[in-house]
């Protein structure tokens, strides 16, 4: 049965508001999930929480009745501590308006290179150090849509900022995804003859003038720096994106669609 929880002071609630930090997050290995759609993702891929808060006023039983049930049956296999709270805390918890009523506590994912699947021509992103957990979690739901193999994140914001899984909408548990450093990306990339092609504005090729159809992992950089040295000398392949204006760079996330989208039409045309 859930414990019923209403003072901000109690201990798991003021052990979640942590989480909001990234070194606590580092050294506990957990995060928060938040929303319908993030909570139902998490758990229709087997994640079991190690904590779930739920608010019985503000959860919608038409959206969250199987999310739930499935609490319910964790919380009384031991497997996960069922929490009952009231709206005033929920709001403390919660940092969005609308996110269903529920907050999840779940261990980080287990994001190893070696745990990415290998198809017959493999399609990957890299993200090399990316600044904005909502640019990553944008990302991760254009990759899903896109049928990306696995994105592997260098550096740059934590995977598992609590914003980056808002802003995936539950993507980072539909997409294969790790945390890797450059050498070992490289290095794990190039031993299986996947192609790199990296964007930089200093490149004199179109992305769309090369081929893509066949192993590749499209390489891209932040919007401060761009990519760095060590992937641009990695590269088998340095393409641009042709921009008529004055602005002389787009958005990651913007720039990251066009690249995938274009492994997409040359696939399937």
């Amino acid at each position: 049965m859930p414990i019923h929880l209403t003072s901000l002071h109690n201990p798991h609630i003021k052990a979640a508001l942590r989480l909001e930090k990234r070194s606590e997050r580092a050294q506990r290995r957990l995060t928060l999930v938040e929303g319908v759609r993030e909570v139902s993702r998490a758990l229709a891929v087997g994640v079991v929480p190690v904590e779930a808060f739920v608010c019985p006023e503000l959860v919608d039983h038409s959206l969250l009745g199987g999310a739930l049930a499935q609490l319910a049956r964790l919380d009384a296999e031991r497997r996960t501590h069922l929490f009952t709270v009231t709206p005033e805390v929920f709001a403390k918890l919660a940092v969005r308006e609308e996110s269903g009523g529920i907050v999840l506590v779940i261990p980080f994912l287990d994001a190893r290179l070696d745990h990415l699947p290998l198809r017959a021509k493999p399609f990957f992103a890299v993200i090399d150090r990316p600044e904005k957990p909502g640019n990553l979690g944008a990302i991760l739901r254009t990759a899903d849509a896109a049928g990306v193999d696995g994105v592997i994140v260098c550096g740059g914001i934590d995977l598992h900022n609590p914003n980056v899984v808002r802003a995936s909408l539950g993507a980072l548990f539909t997409v294969p995804v790790v945390e890797a450093g450059a050498t070992e990306a490289i290095a794990w990339l190039k031993a299986r003859r996947i192609r790199l092609v990296a964007t930089t504005p200093d490149a004199s090729t179109r992305y769309t003038a090369i081929d893509l159809t066949g192993p590749v992992a499209i390489v891209m950089g932040s919007e401060a720096e761009g990519l760095s040295p060590q992937w641009l000398a990695a590269a088998d392949e340095r393409v641009m994106i042709p921009m008529a204006g004055y602005i002389d760079s787009l958005n990651l996330a913007t720039a990251t669609a066009l690249l995938l989208y274009e492994v997409v039409r040359q696939r399937t045309t």
